[in-house]
């Protein structure tokens, strides 16, 4: 079993007959995204992309991040939203939240490129300057400003520690194929080279070099995080909506959308998860944030954001349902011991695990948030691997594609994003924005 949709705790919404009621919309969506005939078409390279991928380059990232393994302390890698939140996600799902701190033979992976902050930077350099360091820089244009800033100071870097000559051999762009500034750079620097597809969208982009280059260097087994998208991929081909999970999901999803339930909070019991619960945001708040709809996508990570924002799931208002991720069974266990004392009276749990009392934590929230009138939908994996994670990945990215146009948008563009930059861009005074920063200079 690499995962298992449980509906048991939903309530009324995921009853077969209401389930059955979105069959004609779930059917025209599949058929929407199998056939290429829906909008955003031009972006459905994801869909395949687990069995029809670029062997010789999937070999190269394997040579690039061994390389990486012997011959770099840190790498560096420099993006922003799908060309980072995705290799994230993996590291920190299938080693640990504390990979840099914990032992290990492989190198300390740090993510930037992602702000402006100049605090961050500043951290970031002194992270690398006394270490063996390798850069990759994601980016598919070159422009992206939070990217091609960090990527100018940490090239300078690299040169100056190492020299121009040494520096091109730790330099990896994943970039466009053909085209853009920093394929430019890279084709006149002569720095090895891994492909952004023209046809998947940053979001979807984790089963591509974006993601596969800094988790193959984090020492992951990409053979087997592929191979449990493939088996994704062949699991939910099936265009009927009760035999196939993910458009279950799909499905019920949109019920409670329409029925005023306008937040999802994707919950998770593992704090290695937080960056997987941001990659779910961003996959589906992209995808289906526009045109005056979508589900806004939260998360929380119990039982800790229990204490934070439990009252309010329980009591608050029933805008909300959860989609809980639990594993089954955890990376490592700890016992409880007898204590003498019994000062906390926890001495009924003596003889039992840390794993038990999450376990009971889960059960017992499931319950009382679905008496408190908040729908849980349960996705229960096996562990936290290579294997379960590439299933996990490819089911959310397929029924966010069919849930997108069950709700009417094109879930492959992201027009919205594009405002803050044009903005952006006008008050630092590139040139071209001149119009637009004569408008904003009286709102500022």
């Amino acid at each position: 079993m690499s995962l298992k949709l449980n509906l048991s705790y939903a309530g009324e919404f995921a009853s077969d007959e209401n389930l059955s009621s979105m069959a004609a919309e779930v059917s025209a969506a599949h058929e929407m995204l199998h056939n290429g005939t829906g909008l955003g078409n031009g972006f459905l390279g994801w869909v395949d992309l687990p069995v029809n991928y670029d062997k010789e380059e999937y070999d190269r990232i394997k040579k690039a991040a061994a390389k990486i393994r012997s011959d770099s302390q840190v790498l560096v890698v420099l993006g922003i939203g799908g060309s980072y939140l995705g290799a994230r996600a993996v590291i920190e799902f299938v080693r640990s939240n504390n990979y840099n701190l914990i032992e290990k033979d492989t190198p300390n992976v740090y993510f930037g490129g992602n702000t402006i902050s100049s605090s961050a930077v500043y951290e970031l350099i002194e992270l690398c300057k006394d270490k063996d360091f390798s850069v990759n820089v994601i980016s598919k244009s070159g422009t992206t400003t939070e990217t091609a800033v960090a990527f100018r100071v940490f090239k300078e870097l690299l040169e100056k520690k190492y020299g121009k000559e040494e520096a091109r051999g730790r330099i990896y762009v994943t970039t466009d194929r053909v085209k853009g500034a920093l394929k430019g750079v890279a084709v006149t620097e002569g720095y090895e080279t891994f492909v952004v597809p023209d046809n998947v969208g940053g979001r979807f982009s984790v089963l591509t070099a974006v993601g596969l280059l800094p988790i193959a260097a984090a020492g992951i087994d990409i053979d087997s995080l592929m191979q449990g998208a493939a088996e994704a991929r062949a699991k939910y081909l099936n265009p009927d909506l009760m035999s196939n999970d993910c458009y279950k999901y799909a499905a019920f999803r949109n019920l409670l959308y329409r029925d005023g339930r306008c937040v999802e909070m994707l919950a998770a019991y593992e704090p290695s998860m937080t960056m997987f619960c941001e990659w779910f945001k961003q996959l589906f708040g992209e995808s289906e944030g526009k045109d005056g709809k979508g589900l806004f996508p939260a998360s929380a990570i119990f039982s800790t954001d229990l204490h934070s924002l439990g009252q309010y799931i329980q009591q608050g208002q029933k805008i909300l349902f959860e989609t809980v991720v639990w594993v089954n069974n955890p990376k490592n266990d700890v016992p409880i011991d007898l204590d003498p004392v019994n000062a906390d009276g926890l001495n009924f749990l003596a003889g039992k695990s840390v794993s038990f009392v999450n376990r009971k934590a889960f059960e017992g929230t499931v319950l009382a948030h679905t008496d408190g009138d908040v729908p849980n939908v349960i996705l229960e994996i096996d562990k936290m691997d290579e294997r379960s994670l590439g299933h996990l990945i490819y089911f959310f990215e397929k029924a966010c594609g069919i849930s997108g146009y069950i709700l009417g948008v094109n879930p492959f563009d992201q027009p919205g994003v594009e405002s803050y930059k044009k903005n952006m861009f006008a008050l630092l005074g590139k040139p071209g924005y001149e119009d637009l920063r004569a408008q904003l200079a009286d709102r500022i």
